[in-house]
Order: structure tokens, then sequence, then C-alpha cells
């Protein structure tokens, strides 16, 4: 029986490995069987393959970490981000601009077979209401033109994370219908709140009621092996036939606002 989860002979890159989702991303794929690449701010102390500093604000660090990890790649997984914090250009940067860059640096090591996922957010959910100006964006090609265009355009991305985590889902979306003409499919995830170190920094700016507000209907915070499951999944031959795809892992929080359940009012005034 073949084992459709199993990473065995899969060599993986993983922005992000430093803490949280991304760290816990890194151990259940080494647990799998995967040769791991990781690549974050700061040195992580996972056993890996190779780790690679990487400054997602930095275009030369993008092409200089895409160029030492070299030779093949099976999956990407983004999972590095700022939350809303730092400065909305520099949120710009990592959670979308940047690695944009380096998924595209690291494409031409992707054959037939391979998969991409992102991490997205809940906090992305508008999306739908306004794909003409994030299609806008997502159509800039090149690095500064796109910091550039975020820049100009500060009023619409105000504070720089739902607006990235919103760009994500709809970049996914786009590029997914392109990739698999290659063979090469791309997902993202839409994780509720998780108890992850960043989470301080979101309780800093973010009200704790409106935080618990996203965790209904399940009334609990996700944790990071909850998140990279999924991730996992996505990227895995179990999922083969799943493309462009924004998979919400929420417990249930979407739902509950599509169908009525759950007041989308209690989210407002902050980003959940």
């Amino acid at each position: 029986m073949t084992d459709y989860l199993s990473y065995r002979g899969k060599r993986v890159v993983v922005s992000g490995c430093y803490s949280g989702m991304g760290e816990a991303t890194a151990k259940l794929l080494l647990t799998l069987g995967a040769e791991v690449h990781g690549l974050d701010y700061r040195q992580s102390k996972l056993d890996l393959a190779s780790f690679t500093a990487m400054d997602l604000r930095d275009p030369a660090s993008i092409d200089a970490a895409a160029a030492r990890i070299g030779g093949r790649v099976d999956a990407l997984f983004n999972c590095a981000g700022l939350p809303q914090t730092f400065p909305a250009l520099d949120v710009m940067k990592v959670n979308y601009i940047g690695a944009r860059l380096f998924t595209e640096r690291l494409l031409p090591a992707m054959a037939p077979g391979s998969a991409i996922v992102t991490i997205a957010s809940t906090a992305g959910l508008g999306w739908s209401r306004r794909i003409p100006v994030l299609m806008g964006l997502v159509a800039i090609d090149g690095y500064e033109a796109a910091a550039a265009w975020c820049a100009q355009n500060a009023d619409t991305v105000r504070e720089g994370y739902s607006f990235s985590k919103e760009v994500i889902i709809v970049w996914t979306m786009a590029t997914a219908t392109r990739l698999i003409k290659r063979g090469i499919r791309m997902n993202c995830t839409l994780p509720g709140p998780t108890q992850t170190p960043m989470m301080a920094q979101f309780e800093s700016a973010t009200q704790r009621s409106v935080i618990e507000a996203a965790t209904q209907p399940i009334d609990r915070r996700s944790t990071p092996e909850e998140q990279a499951g999924p991730l996992v999944f996505l990227n895995s031959t179990a999922a083969s036939y799943i493309n462009g795809v924004a998979l919400a892992v929420d417990g249930g929080f979407l739902g509950g606002i599509a169908t009525g359940q759950i007041d989308p009012r209690s989210l407002m005034g902050a980003s959940a």
C-alpha cells in the first residue's frame, strides 16, 4: 500500500523554520523522512539538511538563499511572516512580495509532481470583495515594482497584515492555474488564531476579545502542530488533485461566518 503522506526521498524547503508553524512543519517533515532545507531570519535549532539565513525584505538575500539551496525542490513551504506590529511595507515584503520572489527563484528547480503551499490567514477573509485591486498587484512583476505599488497605495494596504493575506490568497489562485500546466500544484492555508510566539505581537495590537471571537465555534486557539498537518498534506502525494485552494484551518470560523452563525461585527475594529 502506498504511503501517500511519506516524504521519503523528497527534498523540501521551509521558510520561517525558526519557530511557530514553520518550525512545526519542518519537524513533521523530518519525521516523515524528508530532506529538509530551512530558511529564516534567525538560526534554527532543528537538525536540518541545511539552514540558510534569509531576510525576505531584501531581494539580494532572497537570491543568495535560493542559489545556496540549489538542486531539486520537491515541495516548498512558505511559512515566514510578520504581524501588523511591524511597518506595513515590511509586512508586505515578508508576507507576500518576498515570498513570491523566493517562490519564483525556486520554480526552475521544481519538476512535475512538485508542490507549493503558503500560509495566509482568516484575516484575509475579505479577499473576494476586492479581486480587481488584488489582481492588479498580483499582475505587477518584480520585487521593487510591487513594493513601490504598496508604498503608493498606503490607504489600501493599511497595517499590511490583512491585505498581505488577501493578496496571498489571490496570488495562489491565479498562479495555480498556470503552474498546473507544468505539473506543479499551488495552494495556501487560512489559519485561525494560533498559539505561536507571534501571538504576543497580535495581542499587543489587537483586543483580546477580537482574537477570541475569531476562535469561534471551536472556542480555542490552534496549536502550531495543528497547522503543520494540513500544510504537509497539501504538498503530499495524497493531495495530488488539490490545486488553487485556500484551505481554512480555523475550527469552523469561516463556515460560521458564511452561514450567519457567527456575527462578523465581533471582529470590528482590528485584524483577526
